[in-house]
């Protein structure tokens, strides 16, 4: 029953609730359909809306198109206007010119301003009305103004266009340690000030982006001969420091130099430089002379041995040194030069043109420096037909210092045109072929020589003192002469066979081999003309000796023994072969006189000699007498200039006759083979080894 009450309950409150939905349901469609109505009105009201007002904003956006197209018609139309007036504005301006160096002018912003305009003004004429008269008037204008530009750039490159003082070159060159030039740019006074510097560079700029590219042959001019006339002012320097001292050796002063200026203080360091270098080579050519002489004639010059020399030869070689330092100065110097120019250059002129400028900067200092090189090797060119090979020498030094620049010059060079590379590698090829030649001549010289004159006291052949000097002047540039010789396949096939991996000593080792060689030739052929025997043994050896002790006395044996190991004991087996046969051509008649073995007298003590023993014994002791005066007074006139060697043959001679004609005196003192004993033995032991010490007596 409860249970029925519960669930009556639970029915009439699920009622209620679903009455209550439905009147709720029933004002929400109420409510809904009142939304919808608004909405209907709104929509409706927005469409009259936008019927009204969408074409007053059409027609406002097209007012403001009209507006901005009126503006720029206007403003077109301002440029136009302007493009026409344009002339007559800056036509006082273009008038003035540009004020940088000048007076007078209107400032260089200005002035490229205005020049900017009448470009402008030019393209428009140009593009829209290419036969007006405006056209005309404003490019006449503009060109106008363009070329007063280029005008007042030239006049500043005018203005800075000195030449650098040769003091202040050749200090740059001393104290070039390392080949860069950033440092050595920053001890010298500035080519261009910065802001003379800062104008050509705006300047530049301009006249290339209007396609005014005159300035690139006018800087490339104007540079050129600034640095030729600092090329030339060097080499006028070096005449007026050199002009006291090339044939003094004493360490006078030098002729004081054209430049005087208030670099004194900077010029002296250079100056005595230079100095100290003609001074050592004076005194070294000097002392070499001066060993020669004393080797060749065994006289001692002592101290003042320049005294005693003729030193025009000396003089000569000096002046031939003298060029060639002068000569090298100027190719560093030019390199130095170029170096700055490229320095210069960068900023004013546009990288893409740098390399013609550079070309036209460089070509006449440069085509002067080909030059000399090729005078300088035709001079050593004749001087080889003359057979004048000391003053060849000033090749090799040239072609060292060049080689070692090769690389330097190259990276200078490196953006430039071949023909620019190829003059530097000209005075190369025109200076090795001229050391190639001279080498090579050297040698052919000796074999085809035609002196027939010998020394008549068979000393020291002059040509045998020649070439040795000749050798040792080319162990300075041994790494050179390498070089050189290398282009000969011979000597690369020798070098092949050699065992050591320094090739320019191995070359020149074979070099030296080969003149001396051939010199040995030679000389044994010319000394064929001695009629004398004796004479001619002697000539033999002293020009052996001679050789042999310059090999020694220099760095000459060690290239020597490296392209032949025996040379050295074949020298002393040649020397010692023509000792014994000076001995036997000049003692042998004698040494028949005094030998006693197979004597055919028997002497014994108290024995009366017969007539016929008696006869004999004085045709021994009268043909001895004769013999060795005869042999004394021949020999005497015999020249050795090595004192060892001369004192070795005098103590030989005395070995070899001294003991025989002891024995054979000793034998026949005492015999009564004739009434005048005085006039047969006039020579005792002790007196016939005073008379071996007057021979090769240099007072004689």
């Amino acid at each position: 029953m409860d249970k029925r009450i519960d669930i009556g309950t639970k029915l009439e409150k699920e009622q209620s609730n679903l009455n209550i939905l439905l009147e709720r349901l029933s004002k929400s469609e109420q409510i809904a359909k009142g939304i919808d109505t608004i909405l209907n009105t709104f929509e409706n009201r927005l469409s009259k809306l936008e019927g009204t007002i969408l074409p007053v904003y059409n027609e406002t956006d097209n007012l403001h198109k009209t507006k901005q197209n009126i503006d720029k018609t206007i403003q077109l139309l301002d440029n136009v206007i302007n493009y026409y007036e344009i002339s007559s504005k800056v036509e006082d301006i273009i008038e003035k010119g540009p004020r940088v160096v000048t007076d007078g002018g209107i400032d260089l912003d200005t002035y490229l301003i205005s020049l900017n305009k009448l470009s402008k003004a030019q393209k428009y004429f140009e593009k829209h009305i290419p036969q007006s008269v405006e056209l005309e008037n404003v490019s006449s204008l503009f060109n106008k103004g363009s070329d007063k530009l280029n005008a007042e750039f030239k006049t500043i490159l005018d203005k800075h266009n000195k030449p650098m003082l040769p003091v202040a070159l050749m200090n740059l060159i001393n104290t070039d340690e390392d080949g860069g030039v950033t440092d050595d740019i920053n001890i010298l006074p500035p080519i261009f000030p910065d802001t003379i510097k800062s104008s050509l560079i705006i300047m530049a700029d301009w006249l290339y982006n209007n396609g005014r590219d005159e300035y690139l042959t006018v800087y490339g001019k104007i540079r050129g001969d600034v640095l030729q006339r600092s090329l030339t002012s060097l080499k006028k320097y070096q005449k007026s420091v050199s002009g006291g001292s090339v044939h003094g050796t004493s360490g006078s002063p030098m002729l004081k130099p054209k430049f005087q200026s208030k670099q004194e203080s900077t010029r002296r360091p250079s100056t005595r430089r230079l100095h100290q270098v003609f001074e050592k080579k004076a005194n070294r050519m000097l002392l070499r002379a001066s060993q020669t002489i004393e080797q060749s004639t065994g006289l001692n010059l002592g101290g003042r041995r320049a005294s005693h020399l003729d030193v025009m030869a000396i003089g000569e070689e000096l002046e031939n040194e003298q060029e060639m330092e002068n000569y090298l100065v100027c190719v560093v110097a030019l390199h130095k030069l170029m170096q700055i120019e490229l320095y210069v250059m960068k900023g004013i002129i546009e990288s893409t043109h740098q390399a013609r400028v550079f070309e036209l900067i460089v070509k006449e200092a440069l085509d002067s420096i080909v030059q000399d090189g090729e005078n300088i090797a035709a001079r050593a060119k004749r001087s080889i037909s003359r057979h004048d090979f000391s003053s060849v020498l000033v090749i090799f030094p040239i072609l060292k210092q060049l080689i070692a620049l090769k690389p330097k010059f190259e990276r200078t060079v490196e953006e430039c045109d071949a023909r620019i590379k190829a003059k530097f590698d000209s005075i190369l090829h025109t200076l090795h072929s001229t050391g190639v030649k001279a080498l090579e001549d050297f040698i052919e010289s000796l074999r085809t020589d035609s002196v027939t004159q010998l020394p008549p006291d068979g000393t020291v052949h002059e040509l045998t003192s020649n070439v040795l000097m000749f050798l040792e002047q080319l162990l300075e540039y041994t790494e050179t002469i390498g070089k050189v010789l290398s282009q000969d396949p011979s000597y690369d096939l020798q070098y092949d066979k050699a065992k050591t991996s320094n090739k320019n000593k191995v070359l020149l080792g074979f070099y030296i081999k080969k003149v001396l060689v051939q010199l040995n030739h030679t000389l044994y052929s010319k000394s064929e003309q001695y009629s004398d025997p004796a004479l001619k043994a002697i000539f033999r050896l002293n020009n052996n000796n001679y050789v042999l002790k310059s090999l020694q006395r220099s760095n000459l044996l060690e290239l020597y023994l490296i392209a032949e190991p025996g040379c050295e004991d074949f020298y002393y087996k040649t020397i010692q072969d023509q000792k014994n046969q000076y001995s036997t051509q000049s003692w042998s008649k004698l040494l028949n006189y005094i030998s006693i073995k197979d004597c055919p007298i028997n002497i014994q003590h108290g024995d009366k000699l017969k007539d016929k023993e008696r006869a004999f014994i004085k045709e021994k002791f009268a043909g001895f007498n004769k013999e060795i005066e005869d042999v004394v007074k021949v020999q005497r006139g015999y020249s050795i200039p090595d004192v060892q060697l001369r004192e070795s043959l005098k103590r030989d001679n005395k070995e070899l006759i001294l003991p025989k004609y002891n024995a054979f005196y000793n034998y026949f003192e005492g015999t009564s083979f004739t009434k005048n004993p005085d006039k047969y033995i006039k020579h005792k032991p002790d007196e016939v080894a005073t008379l071996f010490d007057k021979i090769f007596d240099v007072a004689a």
